[in-house]
């Protein structure tokens, strides 16, 4: 008999859909056809196949079942709901409190054929409970930002006392632990959640009496949800993440770094560990790269002028191009997608650098060391022995290198390095101050690319607005802007940020004979960049302008990095 209930239940479904034109009568026959070969439930079966999305099926789910439909977004939890419902009930049974007044606990949850879980909790609980229909991710969203991540792991180790350190596997899994109550299973949900938001970094920072963990997301940092007693476990977990780095455990007072190689649904992730001594403890910061990440320079950002320039450049046969910008600028990124443009089997790619951002197969990497002495200059010095065709100095920071740098693009090899400049021609000014030859400078650099990272416009919630008075001038335009710019309204996407991911603006400036006469004079930057306009030069204020207009980004973003 409950059988065929719940068969009729789940044709009610159906139909309901196809009143609401969610489904056609040929899509919903095929659905039901495959849910009784499976066994699966009918809206199970309909968002795996694409037909709906979570946000379509479950209003129509809440009308069948006659249960509220609510969406969670940003909407604030009160503490007397909150406090009802411990952290490990939260995290078990997947449901988000959401009132508790005169006895009724009101609770959203995502399954609402799941009876025995209401049951349960009535009796754990000891109060009338009132489910609403939420979506499962908004649930999981809910749960860390007003508990904080791993708050049922944390709840149950400060009750039961903390575990020593255990050994970790190199390559570990890390979905595999993270519902063991364990520091262990707090730094995998700690990972995880900021892979899952596209965080580049995470940062601990003990204080006293607090931690604060925040994650940087297209350059900006964001604090990390997390429960408030964190910081009695504050040891535990930097012990926990110095074993994952195979560092010194015993060691407090002197920095160290290291690196964890471990596995995310099947993709390679790549840490990388940096420990601080502070006032109130050790401070880490882990780097998260991506083994999988693909560089190509036409994904770059590149406008089409600038990647005809770019091309032209990295097929010379000798030279030296310099990319400069502040560190988290994408300079080793674009000096990347060009090896990947040039890496062939008849070519020989060397690189040093400090560290080995990502691993590029085809060419040697040589990562420095330099309280061995392994420094750029000598690692320069023993790889001119392996006649390179092309080579990547990681960065120019001291004469020597630069010296050598140069002298390598001099003797019939294409160089590619970085330096620590605002703008192109900046470039130019830094390599004279360290002591380097007009002359060289002039005779072997091919170009000098200064770059900055924008946040992108989100593309699911961007809308038009009217652009703000002044946009010519301000940003080098040579025709009139339109009236209508695109900007992010904020969403869930994005966490109401308005922006989704970064592309890059760029500043050329080639070595051209009349930029050369003013090296050899040793003029100015800015009466290098100036001549360099007038061979039409864009700054990266008028590159930007051309990312606003073709609705990439905002005005307030270009100029919050230029």
């Amino acid at each position: 008999m409950g059988k065929m209930s719940t068969q009729k239940q789940r044709q009610a479904l159906g139909a309901l859909l196809v009143e609401r034109g969610l489904l056609t009568w040929d899509e919903l026959e095929q659905a039901l056809a495959e849910q009784k070969r499976s066994g699966q439930l009918l809206g199970t079966l309909l968002i795996q196949s694409g037909k709906l999305s979570q946000e379509q099926l479950l209003p129509v789910l809440a009308e069948q079942v006659g249960m509220p439909y609510v969406r969670l977004g940003e909407r604030p939890l009160p503490p007397e709901a909150l406090a009802k419902v411990p952290p490990k009930f939260a995290s078990r049974y997947r449901l988000v409190p959401l009132s508790f007044e005169r006895g009724l606990l009101r609770v959203a949850i995502a399954d609402p054929f799941d009876v025995q879980t209401l049951d349960e909790l009535r009796l754990l609980l000891d109060c009338a409970l009132e489910p609403v229909l939420a979506s499962e991710g908004e649930i999981h969203e809910a749960i860390q930002r007003h508990y904080g991540i791993g708050a049922s792991a944390v709840e149950r180790l400060l009750g039961a006392g903390t575990q020593d350190a255990v050994p970790a596997r190199v390559g570990e899994e890390l979905t595999e632990a993270v519902n063991e109550a364990s520091v262990i299973s707090f730094v995998n949900q700690m990972i995880l959640s900021a892979v899952r938001d596209r965080a580049t970094d995470i940062h601990l920072e003990p204080f006293d009496q607090r931690l604060r963990i925040r994650q940087r997301i297209d350059g900006v940092m964001y604090e990390m949800p997390i429960p408030p007693d964190l910081f009695k476990l504050h040891q535990a977990i930097v012990s926990r993440i110095k074993v994952m780095a195979q560092l010194d455990i015993a060691e407090k007072r002197l920095p160290q770094d290291g690196r964890i190689k471990v596995r995310l649904d099947g993709q390679e992730l790549d840490l990388r560990i940096s420990v601080l001594p502070t006032a109130f403890g050790e401070s880490v910061e882990i780097r998260l790269l991506s083994s999988q990440m693909l560089f190509s320079l036409e994904r770059l950002g590149l406008g089409d002028d600038h990647l005809t320039q770019l091309v032209r450049f990295i097929e010379k046969p000798h030279g030296i191009i310099f990319v400069t910008g502040p560190t988290g600028s994408g300079k080793t990124t674009t000096l990347y997608a060009c090896l990947s443009k040039l890496n062939a089997p008849n070519v020989k790619l060397l690189t040093i650098e400090d560290p080995i951002e990502y691993q590029l197969t085809g060419i040697t990497q040589l990562q420095v060391h330099p309280k061995i002495g392994f420094t750029f200059a000598q690692g320069l010095r023993s790889m001119l022995r392996h006649d390179p065709d092309i080579m990547m100095v990681g960065e120019v920071r001291d004469p020597e290198t630069a010296e050598i740098t140069i002298r390598s693009a001099l003797t019939g090899h294409l160089v590619f390095s970085t330096l620590h400049t605002n703008d192109a021609a900046g470039g130019v000014t830094r390599l004279l101050d360290m002591g380097i030859e007009a002359y060289l400078v002039a005779s072997s650099v091919l170009c000098f690319i200064a770059q900055r990272l924008v946040r992108v416009v989100c593309p699911a919630c961007q809308e038009p607005r009217a652009a703000p008075p002044g946009l010519r001038e301000e940003f080098g335009l040579t025709d009139p802007p339109p009236s209508m710019l695109r900007y992010g309204r904020g969403c869930p996407a994005c966490k109401g940020t308005g922006y989704q991911g970064r592309t890059a603006i760029y500043e050329f400036l080639p070595v051209t004979e009349a930029v050369q006469r003013l090296i050899l004079q040793r003029a100015s930057s800015h009466d290098i960049a100036h001549a360099a306009q007038q061979e039409g030069m864009r700054t990266l204020r008028q590159d930007g302008g051309q990312r606003i207009l073709q609705g990439v980004t905002t005005p307030d973003e270009v100029l919050r990095v230029t």
